[in-house]
């Protein structure tokens, strides 16, 4: 029973099929119909202009968007656990030619004004120091915690206040939509770029960066050529773009993950670590305790010493949620 990461669940049926009927010849890299019609399904989820771009993975998604916004002699202000930071290898450096990640604080790996501010407010306006270019913030954030829509606009205020652009993670985009109950647009509020995870969520290996400025989209279909994730068969990940912005299967997908964390949740009592908002759970147990998961044929990290993530996926079986509740519960 396999709780390591929703990057290793199945491929959801609907974007087989949209391969497969994807499978016929046109136009390559990303001319074809379906790459060419994402600017207008993506506008219609979010209710304004906007292009899209497919990319392979949520590192290039991330780097890419933000190497539009950021110069080498610029930075990126994102949270000190941020993923760009913490599990990207280095590639945010690598993309943007070297431009710093400058480390701010905040409960849940979530930014706020005030975490921003401690960052931003000290550098000043002055040659010798790396100035700030970009906010970047994540929904669902790494500790599985949802950003309200107050909240973005309030880093949106701040961010047109000092003249930065504004970036948005979503590689649990689809989590953090279900758990607010509220819409794509919502959830996203009023960022400049989006990384629209779709891997995690069902899809098999295509994201989407969704721009709000289209000068933004235009610098980066050059940039993702230059990164080698310009794919001549580009159909194959627009097709897996469609397939779950039909009939809202990326949305359908996230709530059954989040219900199945809210399963093994209601279990945890105390040891839960942060409030359950996505399919994350981060559980306080001992090195003892973990083992005993795992002899039972639980599969999940450990999380420090004294810690372990949970995650849970579109195509989590109840009765294996229900199992690790029941197994937690018991500890």
């Amino acid at each position: 029973m396999h709780f390591l990461s929703d990057n290793s669940a199945s491929v959801h049926p609907a974007v087989w099929d949209a391969m497969r009927a994807a499978d016929a010849s046109d136009t390559p890299y990303d001319g074809d119909a379906l790459s060419a019609s994402l600017d207008e399904r993506m506008s219609d989820l979010f209710g304004r202009d906007c292009s899209a771009l497919w990319v392979a993975t949520g590192t290039a998604a991330n780097c890419l968007a933000l190497a539009t916004m950021v110069q080498p002699h610029g930075a990126v202000v994102c949270h000190e656990e941020a993923h760009i930071e913490m599990d990207e290898g280095g590639a945010p450096g690598f993309y943007l030619h070297g431009a710093k990640l400058l480390l701010g604080q905040g409960e849940g790996a979530k930014l706020d004004v005030d975490g921003l501010r401690a960052v931003i407010d000290p550098i000043r306006d002055d040659v010798h120091q790396v100035q700030p270019h970009a906010i970047s913030i994540t929904q669902a954030s790494e500790y599985g915690r949802a950003y309200r829509p107050a909240e973005i606009a309030a880093i949106r205020a701040l961010a047109d206040e000092r003249g930065l652009n504004f970036h948005m993670d979503g590689a649990r985009f689809a989590n953090a939509a279900a758990f607010l109950g509220v819409s794509a647009a919502e959830a996203a509020g009023p960022v400049d770029a989006l990384s629209f995870g779709f891997v995690k969520n069902g899809g098999m290996t295509a994201e989407a960066i969704v721009f709000f400025d289209p000068a933004l989209a235009d610098v980066a279909k050059y940039r993702r050529k230059r990164a080698g994730h310009l794919q001549s068969k580009g159909r194959f990940l627009a097709a897996q773009i469609h397939a779950m912005l039909d009939n809202d299967i990326w949305l359908h997908n996230a709530r059954a993950a989040n219900a199945a964390a809210a399963e093994i949740a209601g279990a945890c009592g105390d040891r839960l670590m942060h409030p359950v908002e996505a399919n994350e759970l981060f559980v306080r147990c001992t090195a003892e305790e973990r083992e005993a998961l795992r002899q039972r044929g639980f599969g999940f990290y450990d999380w420090g010493a004294d810690a372990a993530r949970f995650v849970t996926a579109w195509n989590t079986r109840e009765e294996d949620a229900r199992a690790l509740a029941q197994a937690i519960s018991g500890l």
